[in-house]
């Protein structure tokens, strides 16, 4: 199924219409949230886990992490902390940019990459107050880096940087 086109959220922000309804939710469309101060993401160690001597532990963690949670927090994976701020910088950057900048890069319904919104599969569905970047970085043949920001200007480099060694990284389990 494709996602519906919808306005930029940033485009509705700066009019003086007000909220459209869509973007609206009553109390009864509230999910609860359960907040427990004494709960902590789960952490797992990269360099544990590829150790003889603390593999198992290690794995016990990342399978309860992954059953319980269904995410984790991966620590001493060796992707340089360098790129992971400069790709922070950039993310950041980008939706600093004014919104016709942004817009150059709004293709998302179509080829399902871009800046915009996406999982919108009804004219009633309720929407979330908030834009989103979405890109294929991962295999190589789905990139379509000519449909990837180039504000800032070192943000593709980043981006490539970055998947790659999420891509190094992951081959290793």
């Amino acid at each position: 199924m494709e996602s519906l086109p919808v306005p930029i959220v940033q485009s509705l922000a700066s009019g003086a219409a007000g909220v459209p309804v869509r973007y609206i939710r009553t109390d009864a469309d509230a999910v609860p949230v359960v907040l427990d101060p004494d709960l902590e993401i789960p952490t797992v160690d990269f360099g544990r886990l590829l150790d003889p001597g603390s593999s198992r532990q290690e794995s016990l963690k990342l399978h309860s992490a992954c059953q319980d949670w269904g995410f984790f927090q991966l620590m001493n994976h060796n992707i340089p902390h360098e790129l992971i701020e400069r790709m922070k910088v950039d993310i950041t950057e980008f939706f600093k940019l004014p919104l016709e900048t942004k817009k150059e890069f709004s293709q998302l319904p179509g080829n399902l990459e871009g800046y915009g919104q996406l999982f919108v599969f009804s004219k009633d569905q309720k929407l979330d107050w908030g834009d989103m970047m979405y890109f294929h970085t991962q295999p190589l043949r789905r990139r379509s880096k000519d449909l990837w920001p180039t504000h800032p200007h070192t943000f593709r480099d980043t981006l490539d940087n970055y998947s790659s060694e999420l891509y190094l990284l992951g081959k290793i389990f």
